[in-house]
């Protein structure tokens, strides 16, 4: 096969492939003399290793497919099978080089935007990785903070609590006998991460080479702008601060205390929270702690972000997310790892607000126009489907699943969709956008574990997108009377939108008290009947 394939196309493969490998040992030649031997040749096998396997892909997509009409049933069945192929490679890679790869995997599993063979099989990946060695963990303490570990700390365990692609957290007490959380970025990161950004890359202009429809340029920016934002320990103390500020009036939140005075660009100190991953069902049940109040605490939170505050932490994932025994109502939600988090374009963020209005009023004109002021107006009909789960002139209610006949209908709609479609369609969408698509999966992920149904998150995001509509949040002019009219017009949008939701909300109870009864006249049925049988079963004797 590996003959076959590389007669078709021997010079632009040799070609890209002398590009990738020449740019990834061009880097390390220029590189400060900041490496050791050991870790260069490290760097170079892992470039190598990702630039072998992308070119075994592309070889497979090419033989796999080639001559095959992409309009046909056994082209896209055999895609489907060359994506599996390809997303368990992908798999091994990321195992194998560890570090940003393993977190270039979990970025790419978290959008649902890739076909679901990749985000399936690279969900699997987990942020475990062997602790770094602590002599130079502590060498990294002592270089930042400028002060032996006895001269700050009562005492600091060696053991990390928890250790990830980035850095690793340590347990410790100050001077002054608080409990803190010390985070230790694994020395050499930066330099490392340049390299593999950059081949990655070099992979992704690899294949676009090859199949102009696969760019998936957009996707390493993504990534690349995250690690960077991760890697700056002060901004992350920053942006902790912001969302402490933002959510200081809620006594169900809790943002660990930054203590400045040991933190640097490489540790990061702050309070020791106690609690269990968001969705670890077995302790909130352990705990008595209602599952469904968890799910809906953890979506209004991000709800307000997004809606109201306009500042979004974007990496929810369970691990992220604790829930604390204290607070009031039993429980609370502890905040942790701030470094992706942000700023949301304020004109983004109310349009973002009037798109889930549009959503909710299933309003399909608003939606055309502000897919057209996202970038995407020729997709609008599929924003419906991304963020509700219904098409774009449903007939159901906003509470209930699609219509049979609505779910053949998109079936075939989504059969006409290409890789050059998705493409475009993801390159097309601001920044913002894309942040909140990947929050939005994992919040999806996180309350579906606990087993709230649909409805509550789309309830609470027009709940909270009502709010970011709040005229008290949005002044717009000092003139008196555009002022009264605006303030006007949006208490009339806030009114219209808080009523829909509310008449939605009566239809739910509604239907729920429907099906209580009949299971009720069910059971008294049956118990009659039970009765009579046994009446008439019954020698009376006289």
């Amino acid at each position: 096969m590996s003959r076959r394939i590389v007669s078709k196309f021997p010079a632009r493969a040799a070609a890209a492939f002398c590009l990738i490998t020449a740019g990834g040992l061009s880097y390390q030649a220029n590189s400060p003399p900041f490496f050791s031997d050991s870790s260069v040749s490290q760097g170079v096998l892992r470039s190598c290793r990702a630039i072998c396997t992308i070119v075994i892909t592309v070889a497979d997509y090419k033989y796999s497919l080639h001559g095959l009409p992409k309009d046909c049933d056994e082209y896209r069945h055999l895609l489907s099978e060359v994506h599996l192929r390809s997303a368990k490679r992908l798999l091994e890679l990321c195992e194998t080089n560890k570090g940003f790869y393993v977190k270039a995997g979990q970025f790419v599993s978290s959008l649902r935007q890739v076909p679901k063979e990749y985000s399936l099989t690279l969900s699997l990946l987990q942020d475990q990785v062997v602790p770094c060695d602590f002599k130079f963990i502590k060498e990294v303490i002592v270089s930042n903070l400028g002060q032996d570990l006895s001269e700050v700390f009562i005492w600091f365990k060696e053991q990390p609590i928890a250790a990830a692609s980035i850095g690793q957290v340590h347990h410790a007490m100050l001077k002054d006998h608080q409990e803190v959380a010390v985070k230790v970025q694994y020395p050499g990161l930066e330099k490392k991460m340049k390299l593999d950004t950059r081949i990655m890359y070099f992979l992704s202009e690899f294949v676009a080479w090859f199949f102009p429809e696969y760019r998936f340029q957009w996707l390493v920016s993504e990534f690349t702008e995250s690690v960077s934002l991760e890697l700056d320990f002060v901004q992350e103390a920053k942006n902790s601060e912001t969302i402490a500020s933002n959510f200081k009036n809620n006594k169900f939140v809790r943002v660990p205390h930054i203590f400045w005075d040991f933190t640097t660009k490489q540790v990061l100190t702050m309070q020791f929270c106690h609690g269990h991953k968001v969705d670890d069902v077995e302790f909130l049940n352990g705990m008595r702690i209602n599952q469904e109040k968890v799910a809906k605490l953890l979506l209004e939170v991000f709800a307000e972000m997004i809606f109201v505050h306009g500042f979004l932490h974007g990496d929810p994932h369970p691990g992220n997310i604790l829930v604390s025994t204290e607070g009031q109502g039993g429980f609370s939600l502890v905040l942790l790892d701030h470094g992706i988090c942000k700023k949301l374009d304020e004109e983004f963020r109310l349009e973002y607000c009037q798109l889930w209005k549009a959503l909710i009023l299933s309003d399909s004109k608003k939606i055309q126009l502000l897919a057209e002021r996202f970038g995407v107006g020729k997709y609008y009909r599929y924003l419906p489907i991304i963020f509700s789960g219904r098409t774009i002139d449903s007939k159901s209610g906003l509470e209930k699943g699609m219509l049979v006949e609505e779910q053949k209908k998109l079936k075939q709609d989504l059969k006409a969709l290409t890789m050059e479609d998705i493409s475009s369609f993801m390159e097309s969408l601001p920044s913002d956008f894309l942040i909140i698509l990947r929050t939005d999966e994992l919040l999806r992920s996180a309350v579906s574990k606990l087993g709230a149904s649909k409805w509550v998150r789309l309830q609470t995001y027009g709940k909270y997108a009502s709010l970011g509509l709040s005229p008290k949040l949005n002044p717009c002019s000092d003139l008196k009377s555009v002022a009264l009219y605006t303030r006007l017009v949006g208490n009339i949008e806030y009114i219209h939108l808080r009523l829909a939701i509310g008449v939605t909300n009566m239809v739910v109870w509604l239907e729920k008290l429907k099906r209580c009864l009949i299971r009720f006249h069910r059971r008294m049925s049956a118990a009659g009947k039970g009765m009579l049988t046994a009446f008439s079963n019954c020698n009376f004797k006289v």
